[in-house]
């Protein structure tokens, strides 16, 4: 495929949820992106039974970097661009990120990761509903995230991607440049086969 032709390839396939033939529009195509470069897009969408997903992969690879910025209510706006393969962390609060099969990349800013690991604590509350251990700590989290977003207290927030197509952008982020060897330590959301 062409990456200078960011034209969208559609096709027509059979749903794998409901099984109708040729129902299930595929499209595709590649795109640049600020802060991540060249990507290709997929979308499925089945016109019987409404199932839909999409996905986007990088299509490019940098040396591995691993970026850190001390966090308060001054750094809320901070933008953060979070590639597929970055894993974030909050080390003082306890919270980490790693990608996944379904891992995708985003632009944020400082407030929008919080508001993401704030999300997911409200979900494990909800799962974990008998356990007052679980209950106890996510509801401490919820508290430090807020007295962060408050400015009643700091922290740091790591961003490492071993493909580095990730992001902070802020002149006090420090950037460093991972070895080979701390990067293969890091999850990248894909399955790879050593040979």
């Amino acid at each position: 495929m062409d990456l200078n032709n960011f034209e969208d390839n559609v096709s027509l396939s059979d749903c794998p949820v409901c099984g109708s033939k040729n129902t299930l529009r595929v499209t595709s195509k590649t795109d640049n992106i600020p802060y991540f470069g060249d990507i290709f897009e997929t979308s499925v969408s089945c016109q019987q039974c409404g199932y839909q997903s999409s996905d986007s992969i990088s299509l490019e690879q940098n040396d591995p970097v691993k970026y850190t910025l001390k966090i308060d209510e001054s750094k809320m706006n901070t933008r953060v661009a979070k590639s597929q393969t970055a894993t974030i962390t909050i080390p003082e609060l306890g919270l980490k990120v790693e990608p996944g099969a379904k891992s995708q990349g985003y632009v944020s800013n400082v407030e929008g990761i919080l508001n993401r690991f704030e999300d997911a604590v409200l979900r494990a509350i909800k799962l974990e509903s008998d356990n007052s251990d679980v209950q106890d700590n996510a509801l401490n989290i919820i508290e430090m995230i807020t007295q962060l977003k408050m400015g009643e207290i700091s922290a740091n927030l790591i961003l490492e991607d071993p493909w580095g197509n990730s992001l902070i952008d802020d002149d006090d982020a420090k950037k460093v440049m991972l070895t080979q060897e701390e990067a293969d330590k890091l999850e990248t959301g894909f399955t790879t086969i050593d040979q």
